[in-house]
Parts: structure tokens; sequence; C-alpha cells
């Protein structure tokens, strides 16, 4: 998958360590507690070094403004590297536009140009507003599990077979 993508409003792109204050930011309004920049920083860089497989989460910039609002991307997750998970968190304030919309349908584009034939999207059940996002991208309901955070569904999506670009 490409490292930099660009969407209508949006643009996808390669973190770099000015990012890690959005991502501390970002991470303390899920409301798990403060997240250190420094441990932002130790994430970011786990990001840029899993961006050479392809996989990765990449910050989102609105384009009209640069403001990061976000990231979305792949990673293994719960799922696998031929078969990876498509993940994406934005600021409340960003919710509602279609921005998560917008710019998951740019990673599945890409993650398609790479060959895959199937996406892995797992979320809580009291995730409302991602599946809507999952819903509107064409994900369907595979199947359901528990770990101890509670219960998880997982959805998946076929992609249209196109030749691998990798």
């Amino acid at each position: 998958m490409p490292s930099r993508l660009e969407t209508a409003r949006l643009t996808l792109r390669p973190w770099s360590d000015s990012d890690a204050e959005g991502h501390s930011a970002l991470f303390a309004e899920r409301g798990d507690g403060p997240l250190p920049v420094e441990r932002s920083r130790e994430i970011i860089a786990t990001q840029l070094a899993a961006a050479s497989t392809g996989i990765a989460l990449l910050p989102v910039d609105r384009r009209d403004t640069g403001a990061f609002i976000g990231y979305c991307g792949l990673l293994v997750g719960r799922a696998s590297l031929d078969e990876p998970e498509i993940a994406y968190e934005l600021f409340r304030g960003a919710h509602g536009h279609g921005y998560a919309t917008e710019a998951a349908s740019a990673v599945l584009a890409a993650a398609s140009a790479t060959g895959r034939g199937r996406i892995w999207a797992t979320v809580r059940t009291w995730n409302a507003p991602s599946f809507r996002v999952l819903e509107k991208l064409g994900f369907e309901h595979d199947h359901a599990s528990a770990d101890d955070r509670g219960e998880l569904v997982w959805l998946t999506r076929a992609l249209p077979r196109a030749r691998r670009s990798d």
C-alpha cells in the first residue's frame, strides 16, 4: 500500500515526529487516560517501521486546513498480513462529516491494488458510528468473539482482485 493517499478532502501520509502531540491528544480523547508524548513518539516510530511492509496506520489531515484529525490504515491486528484489518480513529470533532468513510475508502482501494482479496474489521458492540462506516463500505458481519474487554464483532469485505502493484 502506498505511504501517501489523497482524496477530495483528505491526505493520508507518513507519520512524522511532529505528530506526537496530536497522537497523544487523540489517545487521551478515548478516555483511557493521558498518553505521554514520548510514548506517542515510540508508537509513531513503530508505525514508520511497519510502513515498509505496506501495512500501517497513516495520519489523516484535512486538505483545506492541514489539520491532523486522526488516522486510518491497515494493520495485522487480529487478522493476517494477507488479510489485514482496517482501522481508523478520528477526533470527536471530526465525526459526522464522512471523513472516516472517505479515508477508509481510499485505504480499501489501495489494499485492492496490492492484490489482497479480503479485509477484516473488528468493532466493539457499543461503537455504532464505526458500524455505520463499515456498512457504507460494504463490510458484512462474519462472527463475534469476546476478550477481557467484552464482545467484539468481526466484519469482512471482499476486495475486487487487481494486479499486485508492490
